[in-house]
């Protein structure tokens, strides 16, 4: 056990074999810290070391990976995320999501950076954290709660100021579209790509962590005066996502064609985004603003309402993803109706992205008489109706009904069910569900969504928000960029998403850049926090290199250009309306462009020279045998 962490490091992961119901400190190797950092970058470089492509993501030979960050329990402002990293059960390949709140800084203060947890145990079970010990705990007892119910039980049974990350029923029944709900009542939640099910099938109800201890900081008092000098700023530019949430630009969204409506069939619908827009949620339901850990600006929604249709409602709001993908892609417009909806799908443990698009895909498939009144429980599954939408949440939730099991399967396996032309309207990529942002308003988003390591993602480039107003001078692109044109699309995408792997290894909220704060700051920060001389070159290489390694495990999964495309409906169909009324997204030429800036061939496999400059010779083996 090494004495002498890099600073920012706790210096220790938790390795939990559940199988054999063993737990074991391990010093984490310091030369990997700088080639993949933490977070995001050193759960893939394990996953990929510890996984084979013939591993069943539901196996007991899979991982799941829960990993912070060197800023984590810091100072850094808006640093208090963590991820879960896993083979996904959803897509078959790559699969990782993240969290806010409390749950990873809390981890940190325990002394650790991560927990591994592999096999299977032979009864349910929760892990216990606790200043350094750990230990595994029965949970027979509360297996079929929901994630409030097993919060509030696992903080009795340990420690009242305990965070509890936990699965509902959803993941213990192995829906697919299950994800992992930390922070209680406030909704956290590392939704996609289903790792709740993952967590599920190891009969792991919950991770419970305390932690009291500190974190060592090379520069403490450099670190805390360049957070001084730019923390107002920050507040007062992110003040929109303070005051409205992540729903404030929902009208703006709508009005540029950027709104998935009607599965991703309409191009406007101007009032319904108004009646789910941050604005009128903060004139109606808002109780409160939430603040995960660490955090300046507190863009998170509290509601509390009692209604006489959704009885009472109060906790964590919906986000503008749950606004979007179980509102206007079902053309729901009940702002109260969407609220109890995220209420049900944080207790059941189910990603809103995916629930939103199961059920718009259900209530099209219901449309064209592909399903029948009767395969649905007598529930008419029309556009626009609350009722519906709520009652079918409850089926995919509890998967008491062969629909509610199908569509818990995501919408890629829903399709291969329920047969005729439902493929048509299976919105997804490699399986992963599309999130509400639409390529169609963005043609960086195109390619960003089809080069995605875990599948759809926005976040994994957040290319979008440099069309529209963020600018990144400090990798080339000093000006807002046209989200119609084609011009350097390739280069801002691979630069973004080298760009997102650091924040998803640093593990700082990627919303700070809507407070002003540019790469070259998250350098400055990370070497007064490890005590490094990094440069910015060797750290956007760094996310290069993390981002590369997860393609590596995708080729080994057998993913290839054919896999790097787009759903027919969102290459083709034209919505006729609204901002990007006639636009498509010309695939083909964006990711030749994207190819050739990676230094990948016409296959999208990295070249030895790539895989040379990037000191991925040995992961990349593999590819030459």
């Amino acid at each position: 056990m090494k004495d002498n962490p890099t600073p920012g490091y706790a210096g220790r992961i938790l390795r939990v074999d559940l199988s054999r119901g063993r737990i074991r400190k391990v010093s984490i190797e310091h030369s990997l810290l700088r080639r993949f950092i933490g977070g995001s970058g050193l759960a893939a470089k394990i996953l990929f070391d510890e996984t084979r492509p013939d591993t069943d993501p539901l196996s007991p030979e899979n991982l799941l990976i829960f990993m912070t960050g060197p800023v984590t329990a810091t100072n850094v402002p808006m640093s208090g995320r963590y991820q879960v990293v896993s083979k996904s059960p959803l897509t078959g390949i790559y699969g990782e999501s993240d969290s806010g709140g409390s749950w990873g800084p809390e981890l940190k203060k325990a002394g650790f950076d991560g927990v591994v947890i592999s096999g299977r145990s032979a009864k349910p079970v929760y892990l216990w954290i606790s200043d350094g010990i750990a230990e595994l705990r029965d949970a027979s007892h509360i297996w079929g709660l929901d994630t409030y119910e097993t919060d509030r039980a696992v903080r009795d049974e340990t420690d009242r100021y305990a965070v509890i990350a936990c699965i509902g029923p959803a993941g213990e029944k192995l829906a697919r579209i299950a994800g992992i709900i930390n922070d209680g009542k406030h909704g956290r939640a590392a939704a996609r790509c289903g790792l709740g099910a993952v967590m599920g099938s190891k009969l792991l109800k919950a991770i419970a962590v305390r932690g009291t201890g500190g974190i060592e900081v090379a520069d403490p008092d450099g670190l805390q005066e360049s957070i001084r000098k730019i923390a107002p700023s920050i507040i007062e530019k992110a003040k929109r996502l303070h005051d409205y949430g992540t729903s404030g630009g929902m009208t703006s969204i709508e009005a540029i064609g950027d709104l998935p409506i009607k599965n991703w069939l309409l191009g406007s619908w101007r009032e319904g985004a108004e009646r789910l827009s941050g604005q009128e949620m903060a004139r109606t339901i808002l109780s409160g603003r939430y603040y995960c850990r660490g955090c300046i600006v507190g863009c998170g929604r509290e509601v509390s309402f009692e209604d006489e249709r959704y009885g009472r409602v109060e906790g964590a709001g919906p986000e503008y993803e749950t606004l979007a993908m179980i509102g206007a892609n079902c053309l729901i417009d009940d702002l109260k109706a969407v609220a109890k909806a995220n209420e049900l799908c944080n207790r059941y443990g189910l990603d809103t992205i995916s629930t939103g698009a199961v059920i718009a895909f259900a209530m099209e498939a219901y449309e064209h008489g592909l399903i029948s009144r009767e395969e649905t429980g007598g529930i008419k599954l029309v556009w626009g109706d609350p009722n519906a939408m709520l009652s079918m949440i409850d089926k995919i939730g509890r998967r008491e009904s062969k629909l509610g099991w199908i569509l818990g399967e995501g919408v890629m396996r829903a399709a291969e069910k329920i047969g005729g032309i439902s493929a048509e309207f299976a919105i997804h990529v490699k399986g992963l569900e599309l999130p509400a942002h639409d390529p169609r308003a963005y043609y960086s988003q195109g390619v960003s969504y089809a080069t995605s390591n875990r599948g759809a993602c926005h976040l994994q480039s957040l290319s979008h928000i440099f069309e529209r107003g963020v600018t990144l001078p400090d990798l080339g692109f000093p000006e807002i960029q046209e989200r119609h044109s084609t011009y350097r699309k390739g280069e801002l995408v691979a630069k973004a998403q080298n760009l997102m792997c650091m924040f998803d290894s640093l593990k700082v909220c990627k919303f700070i850049l809507f407070g002003g704060v540019k790469p070259s700051t998250l350098v400055e920060w990370l070497n007064m926090v490890t005590g490094w001389n990094m440069t910015l070159g060797e750290f956007m290489q760094a996310g290069e290199r993390i981002f590369n390694l997860k393609r590596l495990y995708n080729i080994r999964e057998g993913i290839s250009r054919k896999d790097d495309t787009l759903p027919p409906r969102i290459l083709t169909h034209k919505r006729g309306s609204g901002g990007s009324a006639d636009a498509l997204p010309p695939l083909g030429e964006l990711l030749s462009q994207y190819y050739s800036y990676r230094g990948w061939n016409e296959f999208g496999v990295p070249s030895r020279e790539k895989v040379t400059e990037l000191r991925l010779e040995e992961e990349a083996r593999f590819l030459y045998k």
